[in-house]
């Protein structure tokens, strides 16, 4: 009689042990990772929204806490005549985040840009006052209790801190915005009401912020938060620039969220820097020298960016109410098409597949070595 192997006895137990530990592996996720930390949110666009791809949304569901809309809440669609509300699919994204249990976070009120072309009409400062007051006030109070956040006013300023002229500040000055603000809290008193921008994190853009939070709260206006957008690229900017940012911030007692987090992997034209949509380049092959597939020698870079900015983030986790990627995956980015038209941008963690990259990785990694 044959000696029975003690290996093959044991086999079933080991296999099973493997398997629990593949099904562990599988369901970490990043909110779970960061839950003590701060929200891990996502934009979402309107087929994502409407849960049009079952893949893609198993992925929302998995990796994220907080969602902000990408782009149906902005006023040219959700307001597109005087007259006229379009909530369709703003109902649809707040009950998206009520059904997931996640963080709902409202972009935006007020903007310059991507509005209605019958806001951009408007000359006189009383029916800009009546527009703004049945505009907010309106939006807000349809999800007061349900919108966990809002963006009340977005991109107000310029590179050098100055005042955007914009349609709003042409017409009532800097009063708007304040404004904005004592009309966004009187509409939902608990709702957190936040200033959103790109290069806030620059100095002479972050002193004009620092003075736009104190005029509006010495004007009366309720503010809780800065958004830092962070469309980031491989080198810029430095950590220490961002870290400074996060502690003048929140030296004046506001929570900072990284509103639109990614890192362009390609070379940016004139050194543009930030995300005014209304630039756009011609294209060229120098501009686009990754059409079909990011080098690994770029992941690594890559991964390498996003580690270091994790690693700031969880220093100060204590300031940080929420970080937010400008999208689910590269496939769906805002930045294969600017500022230069059909590029293959790859700024995110997850690939146009919606395989996690080496950047996720490392993101993981930050909170697996904490342990």
């Amino acid at each position: 009689m044959k000696r029975i192997n003690h290996y093959l006895l044991l086999l079933p137990a080991i296999l099973l042990s493997s398997c629990n530990a593949q099904k562990e592996k599988n369901t970490v996720s990043l909110k779970d990772s960061y839950k003590n930390d701060f929200y891990i949110g996502t934009a979402l666009d309107a087929n994502q929204i409407e849960e049009k791809n079952a893949k893609e949304d198993s992925l929302i569901k998995k990796e994220f806490n907080a969602i902000t809309a990408e782009n149906i809440m902005k006023s040219m669609f959700v307001h597109p005549a005087k007259d006229k509300y379009d909530f369709a699919l703003s109902d649809k994204f707040v009950a998206y985040g009520e059904k997931n249990k996640m963080f709902i976070h409202g972009h935006t009120l007020i903007w310059h840009s991507q509005l209605a072309p019958w806001m951009t009409e408007i000359k006189d400062s009383t029916e800009m006052k009546a527009f703004m007051k049945d505009h907010i006030t309106t939006i807000v109070s349809k999800y007061k209790g349900r919108i966990d956040s809002w963006d009340v006013v977005n991109e107000a300023l310029n590179d050098d801190g100055t005042l955007r002229k914009s349609v709003f500040l042409n017409t009532l000055g800097e009063q708007y915005l304040v404004d904005a603000f004592k009309l966004a809290a009187a509409a939902d008193p608990k709702t957190d009401l936040y200033y959103n921008d790109y290069n806030n994190e620059e100095p002479a853009k972050r002193e004009g912020n620092i003075n736009l939070i104190k005029k509006i709260k010495a004007g009366g206006g309720k503010i809780d938060g800065v958004g830092i957008q962070a469309h980031w690229r491989l080198e810029s900017p430095s950590i220490e620039m961002i870290e400074e940012s996060i502690l003048a911030y929140s030296a004046l007692g506001l929570k900072v969220a990284f509103t639109e987090l990614d890192i362009t992997v390609l070379p940016n034209p004139w050194d543009l820097k930030g995300a005014d949509v209304n630039q756009n380049f011609e294209g060229s092959a120098k501009m686009n020298p990754y059409p079909e597939k990011l080098p690994d020698s770029v992941q690594v870079k890559l991964a390498e960016r996003y580690a270091s900015i994790f690693k700031l983030f969880l220093k100060h986790q204590d300031k940080i109410s929420r970080v937010t990627f400008w999208g689910v995956h590269d496939g769906q980015s805002w930045l294969n098409d600017w500022p230069i038209k059909g590029r293959t941008n790859y700024p995110l963690l997850f690939d146009k597949d919606l395989k996690p990259k080496k950047a996720y990785q490392s993101v993981m990694t930050l909170k697996e070595t904490k342990k």
